[in-house]
C-alpha cells in the first residue's frame, strides 16, 4: 500500500503526543508522512512569556522523537482561541491543510472540557469538507488524558471510540516524546505522568486484546 500523508491537529503543545503519540509513531514506522500542525501557544495564560520559546523548543524536541516530517506552530492565544473568530482559524488550517494533502487526519474529541480543544475541532472539522481536502481518506478524533474524561457529563460526552491502534510496539516512543515536554508532565497519578500513560495505554489494549492501544472515533472514512 502506498505510503499515506498524516496530519495531527493539536490545540497546544503535548496535544498531539497525549492524544495519538503512539499512533502517529507507527505511522512513520510504516513509511507514513507525518506532519503535526498545533495551534495555540500553550502557556500565555499559564505561564510567563518566555515560556513559549520553551515549550516551542520541546515540541520540534518531541517531533524529533516521533519523526514527523514537520511541525507548524501557530502560536495563538492559549485558553482564548474563543476571541478568534472561527472562519479565522478554519481558513488557517484548510490552508496548512491544503499544503499537505493529506490523506490521514486526527485531532481532538469535540466534547473536551478544555474548550480550545473543541473549538480546534470544529474548525478543521470544517476545514476538511470533502471538497477542501479531496485526497482525504480518514478523519478520526481522539482522546487527550486530563482533558477528555472530565467532559461536561451532558450529550455527547463520551469519545465512544470505534476504531483502535496497536501500539505496543511504539509506546516507548510515544512516552520518550512526551517526556520531553517537561512543564507538562506530572507525578503519577495525574492522567499526563509517564505512568498513567502506560496504563492507560494498557487498559485500552485490554478491550481490545492487546498489549498497548490508543482509542479513536472515526467520524468520516472512504475505502
Amino acid at each position: 500500500m502506498p505510503a499515506s500523508r498524516v496530519v495531527v491537529v493539536g490545540a497546544h503543545p503535548d496535544d498531539e503526543i497525549l492524544g495519538a503519540g503512539g499512533t502517529l509513531a507507527r505511522h512513520v514506522r510504516e513509511g507514513d508522512e507525518v506532519h503535526a500542525l498545533v495551534v495555540a501557544d500553550g502557556a500565555a495564560s499559564r505561564y510567563p512569556r518566555e515560556m513559549m520559546a520553551a515549550l516551542g523548543k520541546d515540541a520540534q524536541r518531541a517531533a524529533e522523537a516521533i519523526g514527523f516530517a514537520s511541525i507548524k506552530l501557530a502560536a495563538l492565544p492559549d485558553q482564548r482561541l474563543d476571541t478568534v473568530p472561527l472562519i479565522e482559524l478554519t481558513q488557517l488550517l484548510e490552508s496548512l491543510l491544503g499544503e499537505i494533502g493529506p490523506h490521514v487526519v486526527y485531532t481532538h474529541f469535540p466534547s473536551d472540557v478544555n474548550s480550545d480543544h473543541g473549538i480546534v475541532a470544529r474548525a478543521t472539522w470544517t476545514a476538511c469538507r470533502p471538497y477542501s481536502q479531496p485526497r482525504l481518506r480518514r478523519f478520526a478524533v481522539f482522546e487527550t488524558p486530563s482533558s477528555t474524561e472530565w467532559a461536561w457529563p451532558v450529550g455527547d460526552a463520551s469519545l465512544a471510540p470505534n476504531h483502535f491502534v496497536d501500539i505496543a510496539a511504539t509506546l516507548d516512543t510515544k512516552i520518550a516524546a512526551m517526556e520531553c515536554y517537561e512543564s507538562e508532565l506530572r507525578d503519577y497519578p495525574h492522567p499526563r505522568s509517564s505512568r498513567a500513560l502506560r496504563e492507560r495505554a494498557a487498559y485500552w489494549g485490554s478491550l481490545v486484546g492487546r498489549a498497548a492501544a490508543e482509542p479513536f472515533r472515526i467520524l468520516r472514512e472512504v475505502t
